[in-house]
């Protein structure tokens, strides 16, 4: 049999064989390409679970900062405002420890302050000594 003899006899048998190397081929492609999707798939969740990440680590660090200044705040508030004793009893009580020694005053030390406003008060009274008005000054301008 000769080449052409047989060419006339197989030439279906090329023509089906050409088409499944054609399919086999495209089957190849398909499987290297959904590969690559699935590899670029599996990239992006993973670039995605690390954004998410990072995004999470942010807003906690916010928080942690937002957390620090409040309580800084808080802090130079009560630093600033003055210590308020409405009670006997509570002055007394803190009065005996350590930070209540150096705050309050002993009581002859407060009674020695008033004392010393009354004496200023009197002089104060006792210098002006005239119940009549105010002289008018001759060379000022009347207005």
């Amino acid at each position: 049999m000769t080449w052409l003899s047989a060419l006339r006899r197989f030439w279906p048998a090329l023509i089906v064989l050409a088409f499944g190397l054609w399919v086999a081929r495209l089957d190849h492609l398909r499987g290297a390409y959904l590969a690559r999707a699935i590899t670029a798939e599996a990239g992006r969740e993973v670039d995605q679970a690390h954004g998410e990440r990072d995004v999470a680590r942010t807003e906690a660090r916010n928080a942690e900062r937002q957390i620090s200044a409040a309580n800084a705040y808080a802090v130079r508030i009560a630093s600033r405002e003055p210590l308020i004793l409405h009670s006997t009893n509570t002055v007394r009580e803190y009065a005996t420890t350590d930070a209540g020694r150096v705050r309050c005053r002993a009581a002859e030390r407060v009674r020695a302050i008033d004392a010393l406003d009354t004496d200023i008060a009197e002089a104060a009274g006792a210098a002006s000594g005239s119940t009549a008005g105010v002289h008018a000054d001759p060379s000022a301008p009347a207005g």
